[in-house]
């Protein structure tokens, strides 16, 4: 049969099926499994279509099965940590084949990750450093792309969200069996999907008023990047069950040992569905340590400018935090993170900095920064039409490499090396 790629469930919307098609015309055959009416519609017919319905128990013995079978040697989920991904990986590595993991990008918002093995906490990142990326990049001096100061799209990712449970609800009879990723049922999925589209317009005015009144006060701040409880980062990566349990630690802290003329601003995420009511847990909690003057919540806004006033930065492990390196902030991450190199990131004390934060290595993050966009970083979204053009076309060679991103960076920087000796070879040697 040739090359054969195993696609699981994918980002919500049209990504998979169109990067599948695309493969289809590189001579690959593709194979999709589905966990539900969604995955199949947005699958739309790309390929063959094998629907799993059967209780989660027996899906390791069932793809066992399918991929001894078809003799499957690639298989691509959507995050690595999701029960039936995680499980599949398994299986992949007992039967020897590669495992293309795809998830959110790094330096969002205008890129995606396209990586083997595993992704986040799992990254072969978490293992490599610097001093090995740095043999990619002092090859050749690439212009790097400014960070953007907001998240992107986030409506259709949202919009995308909201139509994949619509049909998970309502449309998913054939599925008798079906076992979401979240802890939270479907319904309630939808309805904070829904909730968020609808205050989204609601929110966004007060939080720009209390940004606007932040910035012209001139006040010290600390920058607070929170996360969702429902992500892989903080689900399967750090001691956090809840963001609201990291609220209250921090904010122990900080009423601890934030100097009394300084300000504490959480940040929630762009995609905060008030599952958890944050800003209500911060007042309790800011109220009881006798620090509410000196605390805010903003719900959203545009990340870029307010990180441009803080004098430091703190998050568990948000992708995020890249952009306070990128613009030399000192940042404090707390748990496992893909950018948690010694050189620019500090752990520890956080009353200590608190006090004094060490500005981070700049020259050290740039390295950092273009031995990803050299290797797993890839220009373009899962939720836009031209993000998934862009992502489909660049992906796809690296999907058929035989390399894995990081291990191609490196061969093309021995290659581009190898010319530049040659080329500055003395005309007698090169004419031997």
């Amino acid at each position: 049969m040739g090359r054969q790629f195993l696609f699981l469930q994918g980002p919500h919307g049209p990504f998979f099926s169109q990067l599948a098609r695309h493969l289809r015309k590189q001579s690959v055959t593709v194979l999709k499994v589905g966990f539900n009416r969604a995955d199949d519609r947005e699958w739309a017919g790309a390929g063959p279509y094998q629907p799993f319905a059967e209780p989660f128990e027996n899906w390791k013995t069932w793809l066992t099965s399918l991929m001894s079978e078809r003799d499957v040697p690639d298989v691509c989920p959507y995050g690595d940590t999701r029960a039936h991904h995680a499980k599949a990986i398994e299986v992949a590595h007992q039967l020897g084949a590669t495992v293309h993991v795809f998830e959110e990008g790094y330096l969002r918002p205008f890129w995606v990750t396209y990586e083997r093995g595993g992704s986040n906490g799992h990254s072969r990142l978490m293992e490599i450093d610097l001093n090995e990326m740095r043999r990619a990049c002092d090859v050749e001096n690439y212009e790097q792309e400014e960070a953007p100061p907001h998240w992107g799209a986030a409506w259709r990712h949202a919009l995308h969200g909201f139509r994949h449970h619509f049909d998970v609800l309502l449309r998913n009879g054939a599925y008798p069996n079906f076992m979401p990723h979240r802890p939270t049922s479907t319904w309630a999925e939808l309805g904070y999907y829904a909730k968020r589209m609808l205050l989204l317009p609601l929110l966004t005015p007060e939080c720009k008023m209390r940004e606007a009144k932040l910035l012209k006060g001139g006040k010290t701040y600390h920058l607070v990047l929170l996360q969702m409880a429902i992500d892989a980062s903080m689900r399967d990566h750090s001691p956090y069950k809840s963001v609201t349990l990291f609220m209250e630690d921090y904010l122990e802290t900080f009423a601890k040992g934030g100097p009394a003329d300084h300000h504490l601003v959480m940040k929630s995420h762009p995609f905060e569905d008030g599952r958890e009511r944050l800003e209500a847990a911060m007042k309790r909690c800011a109220a009881r340590l006798g620090v509410s003057d000196r605390v805010v919540f903003l719900h959203g806004g545009k990340l870029g400018p307010l990180l441009d006033r803080a004098r430091s930065a703190v998050t568990v492990n948000s992708t995020a935090g890249q952009q306070a390196l990128w613009r030399g902030l000192p940042i404090a991450v707390l748990d496992s993170a893909v950018y948690e190199k010694p050189e620019f990131t500090q752990k520890g004390d956080l009353e200590s900095f608190f006090r004094h934060p060490a500005a981070p290595d700049a020259a050290a993050y740039r390295d950092y920064r273009q031995f990803l966009l050299m290797s797993s970083q890839v220009r373009g979204s899962f939720y836009t039409r031209a993000g998934r053009r862009n992502a489909v076309e660049q992906i796809t060679p690296k999907m058929l490499d035989v390399l894995d991103p990081y291990d191609s960076a490196w061969r093309q920087a021995d290659v581009l090396r190898e010319k530049a000796n040659v080329t500055h070879l003395p005309i007698a040697a090169k004419l031997g």
